[in-house]
């Protein structure tokens, strides 16, 4: 059970820096979601979003940071 407890603090702690990345992202004015090639489709009656750029920037974003940490912790 404290493995459990473990990883949900884990998670927690994770998804509070996130957060934080966004809040501070917010602040300093990055365009995460109005970046060229996202799908931003507005109609009468509803609109569609879809952010494919940025979505692929966080991901290449995250990918780099979890090697770095991954690297690190092997040695």
């Amino acid at each position: 059970m404290e493995t459990v407890a473990r990883y949900i603090m884990t998670g927690g702690i994770i998804l509070f820096l996130i957060g934080g990345g966004v809040y501070l992202a917010a602040k300093f004015g990055l365009p995460l979601g109005r970046l060229p090639g996202d799908i931003r489709i507005e109609g009468e009656n509803g609109s569609f979003y879809f952010p494919v750029t940025t979505s692929i920037l966080v991901s290449v974003v995250f990918t780099v940071v979890l090697n770095l940490i991954s690297r690190f912790f092997n040695k």
